[in-house]
């Protein structure tokens, strides 16, 4: 196994079964080879040489979401995130991907992932091809399902492309009033580009409540998406880019918006752990890093006046609320909304099978999940579900546009600047 962990972990695991009920690709299939404790009764097969490591194995590893609820339920404190990355990362070091595969992670993993500006390029271009209209044609006339049912389903899981994308570019924006206090965002990688609208709502949020907030141009992605396919090597590189870019400015804190953006900044200790270089440095950083929520909980934060007439359910967020235990603060912050009526949504521990890019490699479990998760939608009689992290967000839109649900999908923050009335009408 990796070095980041301690072969030990392997056996912590009692076989208790408490993990069963919080694992959404268990609760989609019933098969105990698709649970927490089933994947690690493979590994530790496996790891002893009483399996052979073959696609049969992987394929059970590969179809975890990587949601970490039961990290949560388990309660021998099994580090399942950090095996199964590390178990992720030594399959891909014996290089079982074909010449197809391999030249793909390379393209999308390692360049397009780690390079903002051909991101940037990417979802441009995207954005030209809905605003043109061209998608709307090319869903109609359905050609694409003709040609290819997987091509077909990889276009129906584009994410749609809110406003322009907020690019990180040293700027900073400026508090409206009381208590100043001067912070740094890390914008992320696809939420700046899919859901720049958004994150400009939730800006004009912290500016209201005292927060002077600056967007550092030198950063670039969490590591999240590469840690998850297993790629530590790539996920490490990113980890000390961004260290470095934050590292003159240690004295402020650092906020972000995305639930797995903010759980992979605060486990960068455990991922360089090892570097004689970053660790230290990793640990500060990591220190500094607050969730919008947690963030805004922890000062003196304002609920608006404003009336909002909307019935709201929220979903958890896995990695924000699993890994970094921020439950209440969302869900606070929602119900202090006027007009706003909060309903509880059944299971809303439970994934909703985004997983970063789980929506697009295991399309079929996926959706399976997120079928489950929209009937307990539905079931609240809420019309909007709120949440804290762009994959969530993309999925829940996808799976609502696909069912032809009435519902309509927000972030907590947009929320809460409606209720500020005036101050969302201000241009960034």
């Amino acid at each position: 196994m990796d070095t980041w962990i301690e072969e030990s972990d392997l056996y912590k695991c009692v076989h208790c079964g408490f993990c069963l009920q919080a694992c959404p690709t268990y609760l989609a299939t019933g098969l105990e080879t698709e649970s927490p404790r089933g994947r690690i009764a493979l590994m530790k097969a496996v790891n002893e040489g009483r399996l052979p490591f073959d696609s049969g194995v992987e394929r059970h590893w590969d179809l975890c979401i990587q949601c970490r609820a039961c990290e949560v339920a388990c309660p021998s404190g099994v580090p399942y995130g950090q095996l199964i990355e590390a178990t992720q990362n030594q399959f891909k070091s014996k290089e079982r991907l074909n010449f197809i595969g391999k030249l793909a992670h390379e393209i999308v993993f390692r360049k397009f992932v780690t390079n903002p500006k051909m991101l940037r390029g990417i979802f441009s271009l995207l954005r030209i091809y809905q605003n043109s209209g061209i998608q709307r044609i090319i869903r109609r006339s359905k050609v694409i399902r003709l040609i290819s049912k997987k091509l077909f389903r990889l276009e129906i899981k584009t994410p749609y492309i809110h406003g322009k994308p907020l690019v990180a570019k040293n700027q900073t924006y400026k508090a409206v009033e009381g208590n100043k206090k001067k912070i740094f965002m890390l914008s992320g990688c696809v939420m700046p580009l899919t859901h720049g609208n958004q994150m400009r709502s939730a800006i004009k949020v912290l500016n209201v409540n005292g927060f002077e907030v600056q967007i550092p141009e030198d950063q670039v992605c969490c590591g999240a998406i590469n840690s998850h396919v297993g790629d530590l090597d790539t996920a490490r590189m990113l980890a000390r880019k961004n260290i470095d870019a934050f590292q003159s400015k240690n004295e402020c804190e650092i906020v972000n918006m995305s639930g797995g953006c903010g759980a992979r900044l605060k486990e960068y200790p455990e991922l360089l752990e090892e570097d004689q270089e970053y660790s230290a440095k990793a640990k500060t950083f990591a220190s500094r890093v607050k969730d919008i929520h947690e963030l805004l909980i922890q000062s003196e934060w304002k609920c608006g006046d404003s009336y909002i007439d909307k019935t709201v359910t929220y979903q958890d967020s896995c990695h924000l609320a699993n890994v970094q235990g921020i439950k209440d603060q969302p869900r606070e912050i929602l119900k202090c909304l006027d007009g706003v009526e909060f309903r509880e949504l059944p299971s809303a521990n439970i994934c909703c099978g985004a997983g970063g890019t789980y929506m697009i490699s295991e399309d079929d479990m996926s959706s399976k999940v997120l079928a489950m998760k929209l009937e307990n939608v539905v079931s609240t009689g809420a019309k909007v579900i709120a949440t804290a992290n762009p994959g969530c967000y993309i999925q829940f839109e996808n799976g609502i546009r696909e069912s032809g649900l009435e519902l309509e999908v927000k972030y907590v923050t947009d929320l809460l600047l409606e209720s500020y009335g005036s101050e969302k009408e201000k241009e960034y």
